[in-house]
């Protein structure tokens, strides 16, 4: 009889406890092993990231066409001329067809991801594109400019109209969302977004008051007259004066009339008439203005609350205004206490982050100011994004985020969403997951966070290649990207040159 596996009561017995020693430095062993298999194979693990679809023009062979958030064709490539993507959560793509450079004739269509026309009947189909007071390009959402036998009217996505085409021209008020100027017969009126006539066309030009629509608009008569005219039809400012700036505040309106300046309200109550030479902004009761070339501030009720003395002054918040003098910026107070000396090249106060960005013409780097005026942080500004509520700032070679308090995060802290967190040991750049374990071992030169699509850009050997949100390289580092302004990948293709287009290649 085979005694292979037998153990006779003659043998030694064992010693349970030293068994089970064994077994756990032995298990400790395997776990540190698997665990290091992680780190360098980069299966740590790693939750899907959760992506929105969105849409994206994109060029590759001298053609145009759609990519997903996933860098999925949609539209082929196989367009001459650029796709315009309204609102990039909607299929909704505007293409340019059969185009004959010489003759300079085109046709154009609204297309789905399907390639089905969803605008028909009409000679041409296009954008409504407006821009900021950066001159930043973006488009309105939702509704279309259409054109049949020379005549312009608009649209909704779905092609319903909204606005029969009975109109010489049709363009959206450059910097006031929702608000487009209509022409009939050279006179100017105004529709909006759902199709409804705000003002008939029967003014020689129309203008914004200011970038909110609320606050109305700024009408000339063809007598040369202005006036104001509000968002809900009813005439605020009577048609007679010669000039009304572009500003308004807390009711008030700059107007002139007869060679004099004045600040008026919707009552044509008359305040500060002849006081100053031109007015810059109007914040609360007080206004910003100028007299003789000097900036100072006047309250409506006639005081002056700071004379007219510096080379410039904008409002920052509260009683607190940017001033100018000996060609450096501080800030100052309306009761006249410096609360920034003057010894910044430049000076700008972030409203929508609450804080001073402050700039010295013998530093690269900036300080940030918090609103009790002391430099929180010195440093070069990389990222800012105000709907989460944070900043990314260089600072002594290390790239840091701060919320708007100015206390120090990590991005595993800020960055919820993201499934990947870039991280740096010893000069090199790698990712880690939401427990900080590394799921890409530090290898590159430079990197990218991870970006809503769940692509983050990575560098090796001077070139850009990107990695998806489990931490895999889907493009290996290829693209030289040094003339890029902004390097972001999505899948295999990376964001154009041209910003304004929005578009993404793979060359």
């Amino acid at each position: 009889m085979s005694s292979r596996g037998r153990r006779y009561d003659s043998e030694p017995k064992l010693n349970i406890k030293k068994v089970i020693a064994v077994i756990i430095v032995f298990a400790v062993i395997i776990m540190a092993i698997v665990e290091a298999k992680k780190i360098f194979s980069g299966s740590a693990k790693v939750e899907e990231k959760t992506v929105t679809t969105k849409y994206f023009a994109v060029y590759t062979d001298e053609k145009w066409g759609v990519i997903n958030s996933k860098g999925e064709i949609v539209i082929n490539p196989e367009y001459d001329e650029a796709i315009i993507i309204p609102d990039n959560t909607k299929e909704v793509f505007l293409c340019t067809y059969d185009v004959d450079y010489n003759k300079n004739t085109y046709k154009t269509k609204a297309i789905n991801s399907k390639g089905e026309e969803i605008v028909t009947g009409y000679d041409e189909v296009l954008a409504l594109e407006n821009h900021d007071s950066s001159n930043n390009v973006w488009y309105e959402d939702d509704i279309l400019l259409v054109k049949k036998d020379n005549k312009y009217g608009l649209v909704d996505f779905k092609g319903t109209s909204l606005l029969n085409c009975e109109y010489d021209s049709i363009e959206a008020l450059k910097g006031v969302q929702r608000s487009f100027l209509i022409e009939k017969e050279g006179k100017f009126g105004l529709a909006d977004n759902i199709g409804s006539i705000i003002i008939e066309p029967k003014y020689a030009k129309i203008s914004p008051i200011s970038d909110k629509y609320e606050n109305g608009y700024i009408v000339t008569d063809t007598n040369k007259k202005m006036g104001v005219i509000g968002r809900d039809r009813i005439p605020v400012l009577e048609t007679k004066y010669d000039s009304i700036k572009s500003i308004y505040g807390n009711g008030y309106y700059v107007v002139k009339e007869k060679d004099s300046w004045e600040i008026v309200d919707k009552d044509s109550k008359v305040y500060l008439k002849g006081k100053f030479d031109n007015a810059i902004s109007i914040n609360g009761e007080n206004v910003v203005v100028s007299k003789g070339g000097k900036y100072g501030i006047l309250a409506i009720s006639g005081e002056t609350k700071i004379a007219p003395k510096y080379q410039d002054m904008s409002y920052a918040f509260d009683s607190n205004y940017i001033f100018k003098e000996k060609n450096k910026y501080g800030v100052i107070n309306l009761a006249g206490e410096t609360m920034i000396k003057p010894e910044y090249e430049s000076l700008i106060y972030r409203a929508d982050a609450g804080f001073f960005e402050a700039n010295k013409s013998n530093s690269v780097n900036s300080d940030f100011i918090g609103n009790d005026f002391t430099v929180k942080v010195s440093g070069i500004l990389s990222d800012i994004n105000v709907a989460s509520g944070y900043m990314k700032i260089r600072t002594n070679e290390e790239y840091k985020y701060y919320n708007f308090k100015f206390e120090e995060k990590t991005n595993r802290e800020l960055l919820t969403t993201n499934t990947l967190f870039l991280d740096k040991k010893d000069g090199k750049y790698g990712y880690v997951n939401k427990e900080g374990v590394v799921v890409v071992d530090y290898i590159y030169e430079d990197a990218t966070e991870q970006n809503e699509f769940g692509y983050a850009s990575v560098k090796k050997g001077g070139l850009w290649g990107s990695i998806n949100s489990k931490g895999k390289e889907v493009i290996t580092p290829a693209y030289n990207l040094d003339n890029s302004i902004m390097v972001e990948f999505i899948n295999k293709w990376h964001i154009g040159q041209d910003l304004n287009l929005n578009y993404y290649t793979d060359k």
